[in-house]
């Protein structure tokens, strides 16, 4: 008799998130389970479909709170349950968390997880404080176990009281690691077009959105400090902005626009032609769950300049691949990335360090395995 493989639900509130942050995981999984990815019907969603070759379910999901719409999904969720009967169902994101949690719970599926990739409460204060936590305590008290995508992340659930329940960090943390065929600096990328010829500079690098939280403002102002003692160096910044939800200072976007040795060519899909011509990333986030792109340029054999916040604190160790200077701080960034271009030997060890480490740690069939033992063991029990 041929082995039956038992149904898994992969769940999350837009199918961008399932697109971007777990490509080829599902593939993988589908190999062992029979596994169905649930989001809101979009162009993301058909990428899923056919690049992982699973099946998708179509439950619209709203990002922000929106009662209405929220019990709409939930009903959804819980006759797509009904229906599907799967042995597992796997959330990311906060509302399919909460949604599919509690639908899950009422409609009997045996095992529930969610991953939680970074909170958002202790970002927030008063009642919206409040509110996120009590959707979190629910959240968790539905689910049947709870996966922190690092130490940051249980040790914010911990603190704040969230769950009694074990919280279990699978392989080393973050949840699909790296391809290390595809973040490969030995690879010959299309050059970027937009850069400029930046062979005879010293290149520093940040990939994100050009916003306020991502630390973009102490950052300018760092690099204009140490560009007025060094005129051959480079700062690229890879990325939109968001002028309506976290604006930039208006001094910063003037240092921007003022000075030429500061790049921003915008949105980019393939990031590596960027990282492959730089010596140093920057990623002075103020908080993080656990940050692919610090991975990403780890991969790509870059030195990393990180602020102290958990997720990038995990990846980065002060002199061994990169190095940490607290978050908010012009100052101590400046001084970093002062070093970070004077001191050769201590570049060079730093750069020797950055891709071995993410190979040890971080590689992505490691950490599929990881999960996928996870599953069995689990389903085991049922």
């Amino acid at each position: 008799m041929p082995h039956h493989k038992k149904k898994i639900l992969r769940i999350a509130t837009v199918a961008m998130s399932l697109d971007l942050l777990l490509k080829g995981q599902l593939a993988y999984l589908d190999r062992f389970f029979e596994v169905r990815a649930v989001s809101g019907e979009d162009a993301h969603l058909r990428i899923v479909r056919e690049r992982e070759g699973v099946v998708s379910i179509d439950v619209a999901m709203s990002r922000s709170i929106h009662p209405l719409k929220d019990l709409k999904a939930l009903i959804r969720l819980y006759r797509v349950f009904r229906k599907e009967r799967p042995a597992l169902i796997h959330s990311i994101t906060p509302k399919a968390g909460l949604l599919s949690m509690v639908a899950g719970k009422l409609a009997g599926v045996p095992v529930r997880i969610h991953t939680f990739t970074g909170l958002i409460f202790p970002y927030k204060s008063g009642f919206l404080q409040r509110l996120l936590i009590v959707m979190d305590k629910i959240l968790c008290r539905c689910a049947t176990h709870i996966f922190p995508e690092g130490e940051g992340v249980r040790k914010d659930l911990q603190q704040y009281g969230i769950t009694k329940k074990p919280l279990k960090i699978i392989a080393n943390g973050n949840v699909n690691g790296i391809d290390l065929s595809y973040y490969d600096p030995a690879l010959s990328t299309n050059s970027a077009a937009e850069l400029p010829d930046t062979s005879q500079h010293f290149v520093f690098t940040f990939v994100g959105r050009l916003v306020g939280d991502k630390g973009i403002n102490e950052l300018v102002s760092a690099f204009h400090l140490l560009n007025r003692e060094y005129s051959n160096i480079r700062l690229v910044l890879v990325g939109p902005y968001e002028h309506e939800l976290d604006p930039l200072q208006p001094d910063t976007l003037e240092t921007i626009r003022n000075n030429p040795h500061i790049i921003t060519p915008g949105f980019v899909r393939d990031i590596r032609p960027y990282l492959k011509r730089s010596q140093c990333f920057v990623f002075p986030s103020y908080r993080e769950g656990f940050p692919n792109v610090v991975l990403q340029a780890g991969a790509m054999n870059l030195p990393c300049i990180v602020t102290d916040i958990p997720g990038s604190n995990e990846i980065i160790t002060e002199g061994f691949n990169g190095l940490i200077c607290p978050k908010k701080d012009t100052t101590r960034l400046y001084e970093k990335m002062k070093v970070m271009l004077t001191d050769d030997s201590l570049r060079e060890s730093l750069t020797l360090n950055a891709r071995s480490h993410i190979q040890q740690l971080y590689r992505q069939e490691y950490v599929w395995e990881c999960l996928k033992n996870e599953y069995e063991s689990l389903l085991n029990n049922v």
